[in-house]
């Protein structure tokens, strides 16, 4: 047992819940008023839990059994739930988790930004189960258990958790992982493989040259080559599930194909009559289904005009530059990735879109030099990282503007955002909603919309 743990009183206590942390534990408090955040608790319940941690502001705990349950508790439908750390809400109504989350928005908004929108928008929602289509499996040999583990960290990060399937998983990969698994222990290099990234597109027919796949890719990292006979098992697995498989034994550069010789991975937009071709490393939204409602949601809230000239920052493939081209004069998106932007040029020009234009530029950095920045815009989509957007909004020419539709993927860096266009650049937050990119987790996706 570890020090800090051992020093930790673990006698078992009770405590009401009275609130929600933004990653999902329910909030409790000592009878000294220390707040303490639990595991597997929500609001409105009685549990009795034990303490895990603590730091000077807040303890942490988790449940060890409920006392009085919360109307809106429902049965986990996954067996690893509690343990495997791919999911924090499951024991919490689909229904209420798309609540919960539009709460972490308004607060943050309020919180961080002191901004609030003029209207709250319809939370967009899709499939609940089955809807992941991109991320990392770690894999580890467990020589205690004789086993190799496939499958994301338990909640304690230390451990991969021994999970047989998944259910947030796209079917053709979360039913696949006891056999995935069973691979990776039957390879010579079964200590040598640390990870396995999953990405799919749409199922991809015979092409003549033997390239026929389900749309699944999955890339292996490896630390040593690996023998013939092991990619020869590789090749089987493949082949009898028919995913297309890429091996990394480097960098994001040494990323090459296993089987077939030459896989194309790919997914449409059939509202705007697209497809987006893709690396298997490359950065797609995880959720194929809402990905399709968000980007007509913020074209929507957008507006764009036919006789438009649009930016869209943090383009990636051009997820929403290329549905946007379709309907304005010219859109020109910008992307830190030149691997992206290259892509993302491609896409344009296989679909036919001459209107869509991609630079490459690091956009947290001084972008007075680019000569993109110079030309005129009438409207603005941004859908950046974690880490948000103030930087480069600070350099544009905000004033050429008519609308801003701000795509976000952390509500607190969105809330910082907000809290500059509105209280230092005179900006409107016109609305704001949340979007269930991944139900049964904490994350929250949001999209706003600004305007002069």
């Amino acid at each position: 047992m570890p020090a800090a743990v051992a020093r930790i009183d673990q006698t078992p206590f009770e405590v009401a819940i009275t609130d929600f942390t933004h990653d999902g534990r329910g909030v409790g408090r000592r009878p000294d008023g220390k707040a303490i955040f639990v595991a597997g608790a929500l609001p409105g319940e009685r549990v009795m839990a034990k303490q895990t941690a603590r730091s000077r502001s807040f303890d942490e705990a988790v449940t060890l059994e409920v006392l009085e349950a919360s109307a809106d508790r429902v049965a986990p439908r996954c067996q690893h739930f509690g343990t495997c750390g791919g999911c924090a809400l499951q024991h919490l109504a689909e229904d209420r988790q798309i609540v919960a989350k539009q709460r972490v928005l308004l607060d943050n908004l309020e919180r961080i930004g002191h901004v609030a929108p003029e209207r709250v928008l319809p939370a967009l929602t899709d499939s609940a189960w089955g809807y992941r289509r991109k991320g990392r499996f770690s894999v580890r040999r467990v020589e205690k258990k004789d086993k190799t583990l496939v499958g994301f960290r338990e909640t304690d990060p230390r451990f991969v958790a021994d999970i047989a399937r998944c259910e947030t998983v796209i079917p053709q990969i979360g039913d696949q992982i006891t056999a995935l698994a069973a691979l990776v222990d039957g390879l010579q290099a079964r200590r040598e493989i640390p990870q396995i990234e999953f990405i799919a597109g749409d199922a991809m027919p015979d092409d003549g040259h033997g390239n026929a796949h389900s749309g699944v890719a999955l890339t292996f990292r490896h630390l040593a080559p690996l023998s013939e006979s092991d990619r020869a098992a590789i090749v089987a697995f493949a082949q009898q599930h028919r995913f297309a498989v890429f091996l990394q034994p480097g960098g994001v550069d040494s990323v090459h194909p296993l089987w077939p010789a030459d896989p194309r991975l790919a997914f449409t937009l059939p509202q705007w009559n697209l497809e987006l071709t893709f690396r298997p490393l490359d950065f797609i939204q995880v959720n194929a289904g809402l990905n399709g409602r968000m980007i007509q949601h913020a074209l929507d809230l957008l507006a764009p005009q036919p006789e438009d000239r649009v930016l869209d920052l943090f383009a990636g493939l051009g997820n929403f530059t290329l549905p946007l081209a379709r309907s304005v004069r010219e859109v020109v998106g910008v992307e830190g990735e030149a691997g992206l932007v290259r892509r993302a040029r491609e896409n344009a020009e296989r679909n036919g879109l001459g209107n869509a234009k991609f630079y490459a530029a690091d956009l947290g950095k001084d972008l007075s030099s680019e000569a993109w920045m110079r030309e005129g815009f009438d409207r603005l989509l941004l859908d950046p990282p974690r880490s948000g957007a103030d930087f480069v909004l600070t350099q544009l020419p905000l004033k050429q503007f008519k609308r801003i539709v701000y795509v976000s993927c952390h509500p607190a860096s969105l809330a910082r955002d907000a809290g500059y266009l509105v209280r230092e650049k005179g900006w409107k937050l016109r609305a704001a909603g949340v979007m269930d990119m991944f139900p049964h987790t904490a994350h929250v996706e949001s999209i706003a919309l600004f305007e002069p």
